[in-house]
């Protein structure tokens, strides 16, 4: 069994004025093909660093060598579903069309074409982008923006995972406060409002939580990779000034894509989990369904976050 490690001198500098500077410091990595933008991602998230302007690197060098003896197995890793199903006349967000599921081709049709005791269907579906669980990716606010066929998979595939919880506060509002106890560079930030309980029915949307403007830009100063909620819409639909969206502006501005209507959430450690969530590879299109999971190793997050009371759902 073999590892994989990058070498690098780092010079770092933050907001706050501070500069830290590093040399021959070796970093985890998941293969040699890594890009300077991951080593960066991995570098500021291993060191949880905070308010960082700016990272240049030098002196790259990617080399596999063996685990060390002794190395622990894996452990058993669990998948937790996070998308909603996808079926026909379903409604995701109010006032928006629903998708339309009709068979392009039957098996009864197929079977002239093949041999016999040989058939097939091929399925047809009519929607728009938010259907469903969704991504949105910076197409989706900007004329321009990087659309889902250029968004890299570092941004929305095994991503490290941070769940803030506010379900059960009887609040909307995800704010700074929120956020602030939380490490978040490089991760998927997950979260857990508990506005996913009304799905498929009238109520769902209505007084919905959402992430405030600020709260997404503490995000983005952070390194935040992904943002995702259990809510109908990331900022406030009840908002009536002029229809802005701030988390969305600010957020995709950054690059930083958002995915909608999670759900499942509270079967999550706060910590400990991978996420993902990638759509198809389309030109030209701002926003898709997903199926959003998350890997959890078992012992591993049944001991984190046995003293705050959070237990796996077998």
């Amino acid at each position: 069994m073999r590892q994989y490690r990058a070498e690098l001198n780092a010079d770092v500098t933050f907001t706050t004025g501070g500069r830290l500077q590093a040399q021959g410091l070796r970093v985890d990595v998941p293969h040699l093909d890594v890009t300077e933008a991951d080593l960066v991602t991995l570098l500021v998230g291993a060191l949880g660093l905070r308010d960082v302007e700016r990272v240049a690197l030098s002196g790259i060098r990617t080399f596999a060598e063996p685990a060390p003896t002794g190395v622990p197995a894996a452990p058993r890793l669990r998948f937790v579903e996070l998308s909603h199903v996808i079926s026909d006349g379903m409604t995701t967000y109010p006032g928006m069309p629903s998708p339309v599921i009709t068979a392009h081709l039957t098996w009864a049709d197929s079977r002239p074409r093949y041999a016999e005791g040989t058939e097939f269907s091929l399925d047809k579906i009519e929607m728009v982008g938010q259907t469903g669980t969704y991504l949105d990716a910076p197409r989706h606010r900007y004329d321009g923006g990087t659309d889902l066929a250029g968004m890299p998979l570092e941004r929305m595939a095994d991503l490290p995972a941070v769940v803030v919880r506010t379900a059960g506060s009887g609040r909307r509002a995800v704010t700074e406060d929120d956020l602030e106890p939380y490490a978040v560079a490089g991760h998927a930030v997950l979260l857990h409002t508990g506005g996913d309980q009304g799905w498929g029915t009238p109520d769902y949307g209505l007084d919905a939580p959402y992430l405030t403007g600020a709260a997404a830009a503490l995000l983005v100063e952070r390194g935040a990779a992904l943002v995702g909620i259990d809510s109908v819409n990331l900022d406030d639909n009840t908002d009536a000034s002029a229809g802005e969206r701030p988390a969305h502006t600010v957020l995709l501005a950054a690059g930083i894509p958002i995915v909608e209507h999670l759900t499942g959430l509270e079967n999550l450690p706060p910590h400990g989990a991978r996420f993902t969530a990638a759509p198809p590879r389309i030109v030209a299109f701002g926003t898709f369904p997903v199926r959003a999971y998350a890997q959890v190793p078992y012992e591993e997050a049944h001991d984190r976050t046995r003293s705050a009371g959070w237990l796996p759902t077998r």
